[in-house]
Formats: C-alpha cells, structure tokens, sequence
C-alpha cells in the first residue's frame, strides 16, 4: 500500500486540511521541542483513552489492573516527575496471561483492538522520547491543548450514545494525527520525515478501528454522529488557536 492510499480515505473523512498556517508554524526549528513533546504526550493520552475504554466498558478488575500497571510508569514520568521509562523493561510488562477478556463478542473486539492501539501508541511515545534524547531537548511539562477537551464536549450524556461518540471522537482524533504526520513531514528534516511517515499507517488504521467498533456497538446509523463532531472537529482546527500545539488550530 502507498502513501497515498494510506492517506486517501483519512482526508475524505476529515472535513478539513491542516491550514497552512499551522504547517508554517510546526516548521519553525525553535518550536520543534514544544512540537515534539506534544506529540510525546498526545501518544500517551491516546493510550489513556483506549484503556478507559476498556475499564469502563468491559474490563474484569484483574485485567483493568494490568492495564493500569502498564501505563503506570510512562504516567509517572510524564506527569509526576518520574524516572526515564526503562523500554526494554516496558516492551515486557503485558502478556496475555493479565489481559482483560469477556465472552461478548463486541467486548472482545475492543479489547483487542485497543490492546493492539495502547501497545502502539506506547511505542510511539517511546520513539519520540528517543529523538528528543537524541537532539539534547530535555522533556519540560507543558499545558494540554483545547483540542481534545472540545471534541468532548460534543460527547452525549447517556449510553450507549456516550460510547459511540466517545468512539468516533477516537477516530477523529487518530485520523487528524495521521493527517498532520503527512502534511508536516516534508518541511522536516530527513531523519524526522522519515519518522513521521512511518507512523501514518498505524494511525490510518487506528481511526478506522474506532469507527468499525462504533458501528458495531450503535443499533442505529452512526452517519449523522460523524458528521456532526467532524464539523466541530474542523471548527477547533480552523479557529484561532493561542497555544501552538500538534493539534492546535490557526496560530494567533
């Protein structure tokens, strides 16, 4: 599969392109660190997401704990001053013996299909950690952007409508992250462009996941709901954004 297969149903999905604008901040080499560990952070927030997913949906309280476990340390690090996460130690902290199981099948689905995205997007955090190591950026703590806070206020209040949207919020999350890899990587140095490029198709399929599993769990056409928060989603990319981050908006 090519690049732009890859990328072809990600842009027919999104309702809008990252403006010019942003890309044209995003380049700038003293917003790299900034950009960088954004994108660090935003990789373990979309662990978090998946595995809330699972703790609340479906998850045994053994399972649910292993998953906890499992993120523990990249939180710690993150957000509580910790030590370096140890990767050869990480890569072996889950093993399907602690995972989470259930005998619905959509529950199952998720299950594996979120284990598969935490798995992945740790790995990514791991990566981008290494760059930063690698160009000496030290990780400093910065404040999260609007962007995810305000696809979640398009969520509905009650279920199973809360899932469904919580999952097609997912999706449009890791379709705009695919999205902005592509549009971003050629103004970047080669060893980061090829980097990011190799990344868009774990994401490409991590927004599709989400949509196959918010079809599955809704017993009514979801369409509707996918426009709706695509229009709010290109609303937070298209406004006026005063904190640059990887999923800002224009920059003031």
């Amino acid at each position: 599969m090519t690049q732009q297969d890859t990328l072809a149903p990600v842009l027919r999905f999104l309702h809008c392109a990252t403006p010019q604008a942003w890309i044209d901040c995003a380049r700038r080499p003293e917003n790299l660190p900034l950009l960088l560990t954004d994108h660090m952070i935003c990789e373990l927030k979309a662990a978090q997401t998946a595995l809330l997913l699972i703790r609340k949906y479906v998850a045994d309280k053994r399972g649910g704990e292993a998953l906890l476990a499992w993120l523990s340390p990249y939180e710690a690090f993150t957000f509580r001053n910790g030590p370096e996460p140890d990767i050869a130690a990480l890569n072996k902290r889950i093993g399907k013996s602690v995972m989470p199981h259930t005998d619905d099948p959509w529950g199952q689905a998720l299950i594996e299909r979120m284990v598969l995205l935490i798995k992945e997007e740790l790995h990514h955090f791991l990566q981008v950690r290494e760059v930063m190591i690698a160009r000496n950026i030290p990780y400093v703590k910065i404040t999260a952007s609007r962007y995810a806070r305000g696809l979640l206020r398009e969520v509905r209040t009650y279920e199973p409508a809360a899932l469904v949207d919580k999952l097609i919020c997912g999706a449009y999350i890791e379709a705009r992250s695919c999205e902005r890899f592509a549009a971003l990587a050629p103004y970047l140095d080669e060893p980061l462009e090829k980097f990011y490029l190799s990344l868009l198709r774990s994401e490409a399929r991590h927004y599709q996941d989400y949509l196959l599993l918010a079809r599955q769990v809704s017993s009514e056409v979801i369409e509707p709901r996918i426009r709706a928060i695509g229009e709010a989603e290109a609303r937070l990319i298209l406004a006026p954004d005063s904190e640059f981050r990887f999923h800002s908006g224009i920059p003031a």
